[in-house]
């Protein structure tokens, strides 16, 4: 999975904007059916639905449908400032609906005060509005902590149309360290030295851009000719393309080679670039989620739950994150902690079918485990959910028979067995 930009930046954000909120005495909402009454755990349940459809429309890159999920989860819960409203005006600035952004941004500084984050995308505004002097201001603070590599780069633009020529050829140099792959920066330095009277440098500036592009293009087509000879079956010829996408020291290209590896099916392959991108970038959870997916898929459940360890709390809104993590504790017997990562995946996509079916097995196993040492109310607890997750099984019906059976419920064991039976016959029928 290659987490898009957008989605990246809203995860890197909540992680963010959840420790700010724990300095400040906030606290980030979460839904407990063991703590709330029933209305409200219904209301949560809604809320959790929105979020979850509104990352997977900013996964999409649908930002009208993310704006109105978001929108909908901050009617149920106006609170939801760092999962909900922040999202809702990164969504606005990708559908350069600047007003309404920069309003939903205003809302979310006065919550959580200068966060790297929310002055970044002030920034992107003013600069957008042409008001560099306020764009330099917000950049500035935001490059204390930079929280996307192109932070620098906008502020040395910003300098630029102030005509600071120092201060943005100092930026833009920082910005082509911390993204050397980026050609509009060398782009943007050629102006400078150009207005600097050093026409030299400007000239050999505009060529390394246009080598960055070309080099791009370059790794377009390997990309292309990687995944067509694996397609052919053509496995010595594909290795020899594909491994002139190796770079060890830039994980973006590195994924991009794993993930063409793992969708061929060469997940060995596929392995050593992941471990390596995931090295470089241990703080971003598409490089840790493509790690621990070929390890799950490779049969290494140990080592895909530790790659997913701390992504999982640090992105904890990330719906295919939570999921695979969950798969893989499922697979170590890990049951309880199984069903509270699929529990919250499924909170956050109600309508992903394989996160359901492990759901449900984690639950039945919950229940079996309770029943056997005789805690029957949470054995109850556990299979009246799975019967809500896939109605049309028989067996939990079958298993709250035997428990209202053991104690001593006669009527209700056998309104539960009426039911497994009925379940059973129809599903005879389908097949």
């Amino acid at each position: 999975m290659k987490i898009p930009s957008t989605l990246r930046r809203i995860g890197m954000l909540s992680a963010g904007l959840v420790l700010v909120a724990g300095w400040a005495g906030w606290a980030v909402p979460q839904a407990s059916s063991q703590t709330l009454p029933d209305a409200k755990v219904s209301n949560a349940d809604l809320v959790e639905a929105h979020l979850g459809k509104g990352y997977d429309a900013l996964k999409q890159d649908r930002y009208d449908l993310a704006a109105s999920e978001f929108r909908a989860a901050l009617d149920l819960d106006p609170t939801l400032v760092l999962r909900a409203r922040f999202p809702l005006a990164v969504a606005l600035f990708e559908l350069h609906k600047s007003d309404q952004a920069r309003k939903e941004l205003e809302a979310v500084r006065g919550e959580v005060g200068d966060h790297p984050n929310v002055l970044y995308y002030l920034g992107r505004l003013d600069i957008e509005d042409r008001k560099f002097e306020s764009a330099i201001r917000n950049l500035n603070k935001a490059a204390a902590k930079p929280p996307f590599p192109d932070t620098a780069y906008y502020l040395g633009f910003a300098y630029f149309k102030q005509d600071d020529l120092a201060a943005a050829e100092k930026w833009l140099k920082e910005a082509a360290q911390a993204n050397p792959r980026d050609a509009r920066i060398p782009y943007q330095l050629s102006f400078v030295y150009r207005k600097e009277g050093r026409d030299e440098e400007a000239k050999k500036a505009v060529a390394l851009s246009e080598e960055l592009r070309r080099q791009d293009d370059s790794d377009s087509r390997l990309r292309l000719e990687c995944a067509q000879k694996l397609d052919q079956g053509l496995r010595d010829q594909a290795r020899t393309v594909c491994e002139q996408l190796d770079d060890p020291n830039d994980p973006e290209k590195l994924t991009e080679l794993g993930t063409i590896y793992g969708k061929h099916g060469e997940l060995e392959a596929a392995l050593k670039p992941l471990q390596r991108a995931a090295e470089l970038a241990p703080q971003s959870p598409q490089m840790q989620y493509n790690l621990a997916l070929a390890y799950y898929q490779l049969n290494r459940f140990e080592e895909a739950r530790a790659s997913l360890a701390g992504t999982v709390e640090r992105w904890p809104d990330l719906f295919q994150v939570n999921s695979l993590y969950g798969a893989a504790l499922l697979k170590l017997g890990r049951e309880l902690q199984a069903y509270q990562a699929l529990s919250r995946a499924h909170q956050l996509n109600p309508q992903d079918s394989v996160t359901i079916d492990l759901l449900y097995d984690a639950t039945l196993k919950l229940a079996k485990q309770d029943q056997d040492v005789k805690r029957y109310p949470e054995a109850l607890h556990y299979l009246e959910q799975a019967a809500t997750l896939r109605p049309q099984e028989p067996e939990p019906h079958r298993h709250m028979a035997e428990i209202h059976k053991l104690t001593g419920h006669p009527a209700q064991a056998a309104t539960q067995l009426q039911e497994a039976d009925r379940l059973a016959k129809s599903l005879v029928k389908l097949h």
